[in-house]
């Protein structure tokens, strides 16, 4: 006997009671029977068959909550974009049609403007404090010289003129403090800068750029902290002592230069970013460094992602407590409706408070409940980071990621890229169906639509 089952009938073919049935009864039945078995196996085959890059195949049919294949198109599926905000890399203008990619579509940062300020006043400050040892050669002259990460980066460029800014080195260009990095500037008539001045205790100091370049290696990858620290050994053996303060636009390069030469000799360095390694450092002579709340950051990352998953109110978890007692204060984070950005604030980290910042991948404590699975099923999220050896990314975001992701039931795939090369990520996104979530670090800003056109297909 072989049974078929369709939709709880069974269709049994008997042939021990075959020569019973009359001929014409028996034709019938056999048409019958063949098309009944027809349909059951299309049903099966439907069934059973592989999606494989099926555009319309949602993420939560692969997931641990074990439920059933979802209809919902990889272009309606929620994106966050994060670390690198997409927008022009020459004028800062934001990419709205990335932004607006659907309506589940927002980005995760900092409020880089702020940082950037609180950068520049946190070493014009230590400049003014500790000036009888700042003038190392005694020339009445404060010389800098500054790590550029990319030149094209909106953090970067932000960062570089928050210095200038504070020093008075800042020149204007299109209304707007020039961030072009000027090489060298010995005599202080590099066009893209122009030498500040300080008013410290009744004296009158000159504040100069001595030297700047963009963090590039032959490869092409930026911020990066091996280049960093081959400039510091050019400029001090052009500038020696002219040279009282080293500054960086991240940790990385900072402290690949404070490793290499300002440590021994006893020259204040300044980064960004509040890596493990750099608040330690503080202790042995770092200036300082900015923490631009990379536990808040990670956190949100993946909490709008949650919230759209699980289609509740965004602002829940974050502004409004979820039914665990999540929620972050108001003074850590804000959101930009227009924008469709959650920015976390930065504060300055020096002698002063730096114990309170020595471990970066903590999370922060207001927002450190489990949520119910019950209520929040397990999802897939496909994130990747657009360099694997950044310093900030891979050694203080990804592990606080990995800590929120457990805490908010959310299966992650980490992509690490070569931070040269946007095809080097978005190449291994080949079966997007498979996730239920998106969150993307772009290798260049004006890059989104390098990943929307995958999600789009």
């Amino acid at each position: 006997m072989f049974s078929f089952y369709l939709i709880g009938y069974t269709v049994i073919i008997n042939k021990r009671h075959a020569h019973s049935v009359p001929e014409g009864r028996k034709k019938m039945k056999k048409k019958i029977l063949c098309l009944t078995m027809a349909m059951v196996l299309g049903l099966s085959l439907t069934a059973c068959g592989s999606n494989g890059g099926d555009n319309t195949s949602g993420g939560s049919g692969t997931t641990a909550d074990g439920g059933g294949a979802s209809t919902v198109a990889n272009k309606d599926k929620p994106l966050v974009w994060y670390n690198r905000q997409p927008s022009n890399s020459s004028t800062g203008e934001l990419d709205k049609t990335a932004m607006s990619f659907n309506k589940d579509t927002y980005y995760v940062g900092f409020d880089a403007n702020q940082g950037a300020e609180l950068q520049g006043t946190m070493v014009k400050e230590y400049i003014e404090k500790n000036i009888d040892k700042i003038d190392r050669n005694g020339d009445g002259v404060i010389g800098y010289v500054l790590a550029i990460g990319d030149i094209g980066h909106n953090d970067s460029i932000a960062r570089t003129r928050g210095v200038r800014k504070a020093l008075g080195t800042g020149v204007d260009k299109d209304g707007e403090i020039n961030s072009e990095p000027v090489g060298t500037n010995v005599d202080g008539k590099a066009s893209a800068v122009k030498d500040g001045s300080l008013e410290i205790g009744g004296k009158k100091y000159v504040v100069r750029e001595l030297a700047s370049q963009e963090m590039k290696n032959s490869a092409g990858a930026t911020w990066d902290a091996a280049t960093a620290g081959n400039a510091i050994g050019t400029w001090s053996s052009s500038f020696g002592k002219e040279i009282d303060v080293v500054v960086s636009n991240n940790d990385g390069m900072g402290m690949s230069m404070f490793n290499a030469w300002s440590k021994d000799n006893k020259v204040p360095t300044f980064g960004y970013d509040a890596n493990n390694d750099a608040v330690a450092a503080i202790a042995e002579g770092y200036g300082g460094t900015i923490s631009q709340h990379a536990d808040v950051q990670a956190y949100l990352t993946l909490r709008v992602l949650r919230n759209a998953l699980d289609g509740v109110d965004i602002d829940t978890g974050i502004g409004t407590a979820d039914e665990a007692g999540n929620v972050l204060t108001k003074w850590v984070y804000t959101y930009n409706e227009d924008e469709r950005s959650y920015y976390a604030l930065n504060v300055a980290v020096t002698a002063e408070n730096y114990q309170d910042f020595t471990d970066s991948t903590k999370v922060y404590g207001p927002v450190s409940k489990q949520l119910d699975k019950g209520k929040s099923a397990v999802k897939k999220v496909w994130l990747n980071i657009y360099n694997s050896s950044d310093n900030f990314l891979s050694s203080t975001y990804q592990p606080l990621l990995q800590k929120y992701d457990d805490l908010l039931n959310l299966e992650v795939d980490y992509i690490g890229g070569d931070g040269q090369t946007e095809s080097n990520i978005t190449n291994r996104l080949g079966n997007p169906g498979q996730y239920d979530a998106f969150a993307i670090n772009m290798v260049k800003t004006d890059n989104a639509a390098s990943y929307t056109a995958l999600l789009n297909q």
